[in-house]
């Protein structure tokens, strides 16, 4: 079938019934209106016009020549739109979704079937529209997202505090300051920004405010009622970021409604992320869209539930252009079999359960403060020292007990568990588990891990002090893997009660005590399945070129100050000035972010998130300078931004956050 011509409508504006104009970009099939179309909306607060145009462009033109509009609309407050944002999947902006739904299914060019797709934030507010049951939204394609804001996303994990809940506030504060286009608004630009500037909010107060897992939490996260979930979900992530439980979750909670696909990429659409091999998101895409928004009968409701890359001997690198492995395919996604191990009395991990011994086994563990620097970080964009390194580091600082080599190899493709005994002398305390693939050679990859706030053993809403020296036990469940440990490797446990910067400390560092006796690890094996081909991008650089005005810049290190006893942790990344060469709009993203803690001292910690963005064009250019921090005490967090904004090089506005905020068993 031949490509059908389309046109780009390059930004319209759809009213609301509150009177706010939210500006979209329209990628039409042309001869619409005379044979309509379903069309595909994502919506998202990153700045069509700049943010997320490279993608966009990389997408949108193939869902319009096969026939599919597409819609791709800033939420309010955001890019071109009108009004301020008013926080992360709020009401507000899934009911203004709801409308955007309904405005798009009116249109004379529209079949009356809508699809809602995206990444992240568009992955997140897809499956939470759909969960309202708009009439004409008909199906979703959510990619790196989640069904449980509380445990799986930047802010909280098991009750730890994650160090990405300030860098995405960071980032949000850098998005939500910039200003619209005037190419596209007009002379009003300026009114518009300085709205923002002075009404837009500071993310971390409201997150600070929620740290249980309480109703903040519980709205938006659509496994709070997963049979209420009306339309068919493909579901999509990469086992490279840390969002890659979220496809296995949404099999086993709707069922028949849902597929999922995971492969071995970071935080990017799969038809251009890393590690390689990618796959062609297109073509599923389009399948997908025609199954449930035409009602063509292609078989996409009969492909498998869930197609995984089987990673194997994955090595931590530089650069990770690529992981070994397979592809796999399960008709039907069932509960896991799994392996288990105990330790055995020399401290060796071996197959079987655990045995109860009446003396135990007991170690004390209490890791250096800076143990974790080899954890990449939780969100992941570059294939480099973003994800984690070489484990052997970390692995220092650690309680490791492993295998010996493997007479066989070891297939994998579920959630991890793992109990233990645990005892500490503190209220509470942060434990880490990781899963390690020790190569012959001794490298070591991380293939999962989980944390958890044992004060949050028993749940995340109702968290109670760990009772002084004595042991509970804790079951702790690991983010999801799909690995082949290979015969000759070894299998790594290791244990830690740090893992900064990625996991804040808690107040106190007491350390805790496990009895290995009673530790038991299960691993998911894999079961039955098919070995499958998943196809790759016909176009293995399907991203726009734009026009290079400065080259980009990354860096990223640690520095121990040994005779201070300080570590401080940077992030530099530059994303360089590139011209677009349809509007002329040229934009620079720069992020420096500097995380510090003294050895023996977890009230030391302090991070700080500097972004500066700058947009320009011939005789007109603007930029602000945002900053948020976090430092703590024994009982509060100590929060801080400001926000600057220049028209040329004048300031024309600026304004200062800071809020301390009670600790809640963190």
């Amino acid at each position: 079938m031949a490509d059908r011509p389309f046109t780009v409508i390059e930004n319209e504006w759809i009213t609301l019934a509150d009177g706010t104009r939210l500006a979209a970009r329209i990628w039409m099939p042309e001869g619409a209106e005379a044979d309509p179309v379903p069309a595909v909306l994502e919506f998202l607060p990153y700045r069509k016009r700049d943010g997320t145009s490279p993608r966009d462009e990389s997408t949108y033109p193939v869902f319009a020549a096969a026939g599919i509009a597409g819609v791709r609309v800033d939420i309010r407050g955001s890019g071109e739109s009108d009004g301020v944002i008013d926080g992360e999947y709020t009401p507000l902006e899934l009911a203004n979704a709801c409308e955007l739904i309904a405005w798009i299914a009116a249109q004379p060019w529209s079949n009356g079937a809508v699809g809602m797709m995206g990444i992240s934030w568009g992955g997140f507010n897809c499956l939470q529209v759909a969960a309202l049951k708009p009439p004409a939204l008909k199906a979703v394609i959510s990619i790196a997202s989640t069904v449980d804001r509380y445990n799986d996303d930047i802010h909280y994990k098991n009750g730890t505090h994650l160090s990405a809940q300030l860098s995405w506030a960071a980032t949000m504060l850098a998005y939500q300051s910039r200003a619209p286009d005037p190419a596209l608004v007009g002379e009003r630009w300026r009114k518009m920004w300085l709205a923002r500037l002075e009404n837009e909010p500071f993310f971390l107060e409201e997150w600070l405010e929620h740290q249980r897992r309480d109703a903040f939490w519980k709205h938006g996260s659509i496994c709070e009622d997963f049979t209420g979930f009306p339309v068919p979900a493909l579901v999509i992530a990469g086992w490279a970021d840390g969002y890659r439980s979220t496809p296995l979750k949404a099999v086993e909670g709707l069922g028949d409604r849902a597929k999922a696909i995971v492969g071995p990429w970071i935080h990017k659409y799969p038809h251009f992320a890393w590690p390689k091999p990618r796959m062609d998101f297109h073509a599923e895409a389009i399948d997908w869209w025609n199954r449930w928004l035409r009602g063509e009968d292609n078989g996409a409701e009969k492909k498998p539930q869930v197609r995984a890359y089987i990673q194997e001997a994955a090595r931590p690198a530089l650069r990770r252009e690529s992981d070994p492995g397979f592809w796999i395919a399960k008709d039907r996604w069932e509960a896991p079999e799994m392996a288990t191990f105990y330790v055995e009395q020399y401290g060796a991990l071996v197959p079987g359960m655990p045995i109860a011994s009446a003396a135990g086994h007991d170690r004390y563990l209490k890791s250096p403060l800076d143990t974790g620097i080899m954890a990449g970080e939780w969100f992941t964009l570059k294939p480099d020292a973003e994800l984690p390194l070489d484990q052997r580091p970390d692995d220092a600082g650690s309680l490791v007990v492993e295998t010996a080599p493997l007479a066989d190899a070891l297939d994998c493709l579920g959630q991890p568990a793992l109990e233990l005994d645990v005892a500490t002398e503190a209220p509470t305390a942060n434990l880490c588990a990781r899963i390690v693939d020790v190569h012959p050679d001794g490298t070591a990859t991380r293939v999962t891990f989980g944390v958890v706030n044992l004060a949050h053993r028993d749940g995340n809403e109702e968290p109670k002090a760990m009772p002084r020296g004595g042991k509970v036990r804790v079951r702790l469940v690991l983010d999801a893997m799909g690995y082949r440990f290979r015969a000759g490797h070894r299998i790594r446990l290791s244990l830690s009660t740090s893992y900064w910067p990625m996991v804040l400390p808690p107040p106190m560092d007491a350390g805790v005590t496990i009895d290995l006796a009673a530790l038991g690890l299960a691993l998911p094996k894999l079961g039955a399945h098919r070995v499958v081909s998943v196809p790759e991008p016909e176009n293995p650089d399907p991203l726009p070129r734009y026009v290079e005005l400065a080259p980009p810049e990354t860096a990223r290190g640690v520095e121990r100050d040994l005779t201070n006893g300080l570590t401080e942790y940077t992030i530099y990344e530059d994303s360089g000035l590139f011209e677009h060469p349809g509007t002329g709009l040229a934009t620079r993203e720069v992020r420096d972010e500097l995380w510090s803690i003294a050895a023996d001292d977890p009230l030391s910690m302090t991070g700080t998130a500097t972004w500066t963005c700058e947009m320009q064009r011939p005789g007109w250019s603007v930029r602000t300078l945002s900053t948020a921090s976090i430092a703590c005490t024994a009982t509060d967090w100590l929060i801080s931004a400001h926000v600057r904004a220049y028209e040329g090089e004048t300031e024309i506005f600026g304004k200062r956050f800071e809020k301390m905020v009670p600790r809640d068993f963190m």
